[in-house]
């Protein structure tokens, strides 16, 4: 393998763990919304899935983000009869996110993300030292 192809695996990794982190943040950021009509379905959270893709130039297996979808499931309900997004009985629908599950997630993605940026590092300096003793 060579300095470019690792670059490119890396740069490839850090984009997808980018992502994975967007998605994270969204999903944190509406765990406490609820729907606009009495009844109604409240944000449901979202996950990413990875695939991997041929980088036919680098001729070498990259991740990328194949699709990112929404987690099945039921929605929690709490009892609030004075929420405007109540039903008829009370309840009112709650996203389906776990704030321990996003944390976990996040972590994950941010020690992945560090990872691929020190192979990214490592390569560069790699590189770099060859340019000068090449000098």
């Amino acid at each position: 393998m060579d300095i470019e192809s690792a670059l490119r695996i890396s740069a490839a990794g850090m984009q997808a763990q980018a992502t994975r982190l967007r998605v994270v943040a969204e999903n944190l950021a509406n765990k406490d919304s609820t729907a606009e009509t009495p009844g109604g379905d409240p944000y449901r959270r979202r996950t990413v899935t990875f695939a991997n893709r041929l980088d036919r130039a680098a001729g070498v297996q990259t991740v990328h983000v194949s699709r990112v979808g929404t987690a099945p499931g039921e929605f929690p309900q709490r009892f609030d009869p004075a929420h405007p997004a109540a039903d008829e009985r009370g309840y009112v629908r709650t996203p389906n996110v776990n704030s321990l599950v996003e944390v976990m997630d996040m972590r994950e993605a941010q020690r992945s993300y560090s990872a691929n940026l020190g192979v990214l590092e490592t390569t560069r300096g790699m590189l770099t030292r060859t340019i000068e003793a090449l000098r």
